[in-house]
């Protein structure tokens, strides 16, 4: 009955579903959905392609039945235009339906023409407003892109044509913003709507961007067989060879690139010889041939100092790059000072002539730098390297650089520890730990933007293709319409045809919902895991850092051998935490191996501070219970760190797994440490300004994983007397269900 009641629902609700659909668009949270007509008032006749414009907010068209539905707020003023009537101005009162009624115009037979004539016009302007956007917002330049879209109908003689402009222009803006998949989709859409070699080219080049060698290899050989202009043929010839070298063919890759050089040459393209060049070089290096691949490499730089500075620093650290790679460190930082000096100048250049457009990272001094203390380095000139390393830290601070920044500051830490200046290196191994959290804040805003990017651009794709959906579904419904205008007076057979379609209509519409609901329910799942890995991902380096700077603090004091004796146990430690880092789960007996290990190790590092018990209740079945790896370790990291280090006498870690239910085990972490007061009164200035990396991602994790496993674990903190000394953590772990 529940279904019989289900379908009764919904072909009550199907005419207004169909008639509405044209024009339907997601609604905004502070306005509404307007529905309405416009008629002959005489006649009671309907009027279609009549524009119904929200100033300042967008244009719909009233659909065969003269019906519109437009998103607007009360006060809003309605223009209603058409070549057949004088334009209406109306302005919404409320949410309720608005029949505007018109006088008759005999010029009303003109009106298809001049529609189809200003419909022309918006496409046009949309589609350019589209292309002068692409660099500067995605969103809006899809936006224009949709707009344009809908200005196609399908008994234009030219919408394939349009259609397949439209789609190239969307996958150009998804290459552009570094979206490769969507770009070769919508590059295959162009295509099929209309072939053209310059979009095949496009998608053989998205297939590359997008690591797909096989796809763009095949691509490109189908090319081959088209008929191609000399710059052209170039850029297929190039590509056979970018492809051939990442299937790592490399006697098929300096095949092709030969024969696009020798065109290059031909035809003196100069920026694609020294490109090819370039390449052919990297190609050869890669084969061991290295006496051809230096002949390559000095042709492409000869021929890059002729042209603009810009290009003949970029070929410059190529060629650096090149020299590295094979350690010869003399040639490549001659190559990277001569780079450098172009660098400044076109810096300083770019002072004067204001913003200019985002370069390669590579070509900028503090790279520059950079790699010209490494090379000294590698070299053992650490006092040549310094002076370089403090200029790369003072301009990639400059600049904002962090990662930069940060290799430099590392590199100047090692530098002054092969130096004998512990202290020195130090210092510099202290700042490399602030700038590291700064970068992981960064980096996490970057993969926060980046994933609302993504989901943006998601939106507008779907959008375009239910519009696509929308333009098939429109044309049922005109056909439906005048169908049954002709068979109005015919067999009851016919109708009965009819009343079959909307019902297989509604069940479409239906799975059409089920599928989509279920690929959300898939996608949140996805997201969650994803988010798991990451955080898992972020614990591991934070884990690894901070024991490193232990070994750091032994080798720093000259004790070696303690040194060495601790980074044996961190090895097997390390390897524990490897061997779990890409499991969601672990079972509990191993998680408590790990965390033996770890207390062993911090114990051994302040064993004038603290001792420590581990105890396990000998009812509870450990391989019964399923633990996410590294989830008890930074609660304890804490309880050292944080409570008992700082205590005058020495402290008591203690650790214990009770059994609380039968479904259920109770872990309690107690320290008789300081407390969280003080040691927060503790912290330096410096200290207080950074999160803790390990205590947030905990926090993430068990909110993710209650969320996905409904309440797996519970979380309590308190302090372990009234004096606020000592804390305790409790975890509620439950069986898995």
């Amino acid at each position: 009955m529940k279904k019989i009641g289900l379908i009764i629902v919904f072909l009550w609700l199907l005419p207004v579903l169909v008639l509405g659909q044209e024009n339907a668009r997601m609604k905004r949270p502070e306005s509404m959905s307007i529905k309405g007509s416009v008629k002959e008032k005489s006649t009671r006749k309907a009027i279609k392609d009549v524009d119904v414009t929200v100033l300042g907010k967008g244009t719909v068209t009233t659909d065969v039945f003269g019906n519109f539905r437009i998103e607007a707020r009360v006060g809003d003023e309605l223009v209603i235009a058409h070549d057949s009537f004088n334009t209406i101005r109306y302005t919404i009162k409320d949410g309720q339906r608005i029949d505007i009624e018109v006088q008759d115009n005999p010029q009303e037979a003109k009106s298809p023409s001049i529609s189809k004539r200003k419909r022309e016009s918006r496409y046009q302007e949309n589609l350019k407003a589209a292309k002068s956007s692409l660099k500067k917002d995605a969103a809006t330049s899809i936006e224009y892109i949709t707009n344009a879209l809908e200005t196609i109908r399908d008994d234009d003689p030219s919408s394939d044509d349009k259609k397949a402009e439209l789609f190239e222009s969307l996958a150009d803006i998804y290459e552009y913003w570094k979206q490769p998949d969507l770009a070769e989709s919508n590059y295959l859409l162009s295509l099929k709507n209309k072939y053209s070699t310059d979009v095949k080219i496009k998608l053989a080049n998205a297939q590359l961007e997008g690591k797909n060698y096989q796809a763009a290899l095949n691509t490109f050989d189908e090319l081959q067989r088209s008929r191609l202009s000399n710059t052209q043929k170039v850029i297929v010839y190039e590509g056979l060879g970018d492809s051939y070298k990442g299937l790592q063919n490399y006697p098929d890759a300096i095949t092709n690139y030969n024969k696009a050089l020798s065109i290059s040459q031909r035809k003196k393209l100069d920026d694609k010889v020294i490109l090819l060049n370039s390449k052919l070089a990297e190609v050869l290096q890669e084969e061991g041939n290295i006496r051809d691949a230096e002949e390559y490499l000095d042709n492409s730089v000869q021929l890059a100092q002729q042209k603009d500075k810009k290009t003949s620093a970029r070929q410059r650290s190529v060629a650096a790059d090149f020299y590295n790679k094979s350690n010869s460190y003399g040639k490549e930082i001659q190559l990277r000072k001569e780079a450098l000096e172009d660098i400044e100048e076109i810096e300083e250049s770019n002072e004067h002539e204001g913003p200019q457009a985002e370069e390669d990272n590579s070509l900028t001094t503090q790279v520059q730098n950079y790699k010209i203390a490494s090379a000294f380095a590698a070299q053992e000139a650490y006092d040549e390297a310094i002076p370089y390393l403090e200029e790369s830290i003072k301009e990639a601070e400059s600049k904002n650089d962090l990662i930069v920044q940060k290799d430099a500051t590392r590199k100047l830490g090692e530098v002054y520890r092969e130096k004998g200046e512990l202290e020195k290196a130090s210092d510099a191994f202290k700042e490399y730990e602030v700038i590291i959290d700064k970068l992981y804040i960064q980096k996490d805003q970057e993969i926060s933007q980046a994933a609302r990017f993504s989901r943006e651009l998601a939106q507008r794709a779907n959008r375009i293709t239910t519009l696509e959906k929308d333009r098939e579904l429109n044309e049922a419904r005109y056909e439906l319409a005048f169908a049954s205008q002709e068979i109005a007076n015919q067999q009851s057979i016919r109708q009965q045809i009819v009343i079959y379609f909307l019902i297989g209509l509604m069940v479409l519409l239906l799975l059409a919902g089920y599928l989509m609901y279920r690929n959300m329910k898939q996608q949140r799942y996805a997201n969650n895991i994803l988010a798991l890995k990451s955080l898992r991902s972020q614990m591991n380096p934070h884990f690894i850092f901070n024991a490193l700077n232990s070994v750091n603090t032994f080798i720093a004091t000259s004790d070696e051998r303690t040194a060495n004796r601790y980074l044996t146990d961190f090895s097997l430690l390390m390897r524990a935490v490897l061997e779990n880092s890409e499991e969601d789960f672990i079972p509990l007996e191993k998680e408590i191996e790990l965390l033996r290990l770890y207390v062993q190790l911090e114990h051994f590092r302040f064993q004038d501070k603290f001792e420590y018990t581990v105890e396990v209740d000998p009812e509870i079945d450990i391989n019964e219970y399923m633990i996410p790896p590294m989830l008890l370790q930074p609660y304890v990291e804490n309880a050292v760190w944080h409570g008992l280090r700082y205590k005058t006498e020495k402290g008591l870690l203690s650790i214990r797994f009770q059994k609380a239910t039968s479904e259920s085990i109770e872990i309690t972490i107690t320290d008789d440490g300081i407390g969280r007061k003080k040691s927060k009164e503790l912290k330096t200035q410096n200290q207080k300004l950074q999160k803790s990396r390990g205590m947030g991602n905990i926090k993430k994790r068990i909110a993710i994983l209650n969320k996905m496993y409904k309440d797996k674990v519970d979380v309590f903190i308190s302090d372990l007397d009234d004096n606020t000394e000592g804390t305790q953590i409790k975890l509620i772990l439950k069986k898995d269900k």
